[in-house]
């Protein structure tokens, strides 16, 4: 992620500037205060939460020693993978030693073990890698929030399966370990959104068969009707979350009139091979049972109609 241009107060008095300078520019709203001694420009683009902890992380690592590293929400950040609901009101790090952890208004210290492999660079700074990251995380956030990212983190290439079971066996003794190694086992990089790593998550609790991902369904004479999100195969319910019209993904936004119709064309096909289809939104994530009641119905009505076709699943990430 780019960060814009801090401007600390080192420099700016090292520019010929004074204190009461500085003051009268933060008071003005031409500057703004980041943290004590670090600034931006007013007419910088509004940033996001994201942006905004960015920022914040640039100028606490500056302040900070070298022996600093970013981790956690703060990597998370650095390496570009999404937070869904993670805090990021404070900036964390983590020291390579056995005591000296704090909680401040701006700044968490973890101390514990750290690798020389389990550190790189980003923007100049020392981060934590994504498979260590995604283990932290794992190990200190609850389940959903802990797929969510460890989905995003695999199916952008950052890490590998393997990669977070050997860090998971490097933590096997610290604190949430056993909580990291459910999230680990569960973790899909098929899934391509929040929306879908939230929704495996609420399947998975509403005690429904796992779904293939990203399944691709065929006819009798080897067209491809499209790629589906969900394929409950035993139950003949195909499930969409923010549909997708074609055997390519598609980029996330407003829908066109154009896309409303091809999925509705697709729907129908595959509906006339026996496919029940069911597609909810992020309305329907907060109310899992009811999604969950829903997948079921389809799935009696499924069991009343011929099925035709065939699918093919798609690799695990």
């Amino acid at each position: 992620m780019d960060a814009p241009q801090l401007i600390s107060r080192r420099q700016a008095l090292a520019s010929g500037m004074s204190d009461s300078e500085l003051r009268r520019l933060c008071l003005s709203g031409k500057w703004r205060r980041v943290r004590a001694g670090h600034y931006l420009n007013a007419a910088a683009p509004e940033l996001t939460a994201a942006g905004r902890h960015l920022v914040l992380a640039l100028a606490t690592c500056e302040a900070t020693s070298d022996a600093a590293v970013a981790s956690h929400c703060s990597a998370l950040v650095l390496h570009g993978v999404p937070t869904w609901s993670i805090s990021l009101q404070r900036v964390h790090l983590t020291r390579n030693r056995v005591h000296g952890g704090r909680i401040g208004k701006q700044l968490v210290v973890h101390s514990a073990q750290l690798e020389p492999d389990e550190i790189t660079l980003v923007n100049g700074l020392q981060v934590t890698t994504p498979p260590r990251t995604v283990i932290d995380i794992a190990r200190s956030q609850d389940f959903e929030q802990a797929v969510v990212i460890g989905d995003s983190a695999l199916r952008q290439g950052l890490t590998t399966a393997d990669e977070l079971r050997d860090h998971l066996h490097r933590a096997r003794h610290r604190r949430g370990s056993r909580s990291a190694a459910q999230v680990v086992a569960f973790l899909d990089g098929r899934s391509e959104s929040i929306g879908e790593s939230r929704s495996r998550v609420a399947i998975h609790r509403s005690g429904l068969p796992a779904p293939e991902l990203q399944a691709r369904v065929f006819t009798d004479d080897e067209v491809c009707v499209g790629r589906v999100d969900f394929l409950f195969a035993g139950l003949g319910v195909i499930g969409e979350f923010d549909g997708k019209v074609s055997c390519q993904s598609e980029s996330q936004g407003a829908q066109r009139p154009e896309q409303v119709l091809a999925e509705k064309n697709r729907d129908d096909r595959l509906r006339a091979l026996g496919w029940m289809v069911v597609r909810w939104n992020w309305d329907d994530l907060d109310d899992p049972a009811r999604l969950a009641g829903r997948i079921r119905s389809a799935a009696d009505v499924a069991a009343r109609v011929r099925r035709t076709g065939h699918w093919s699943p798609t690799p695990k990430i």
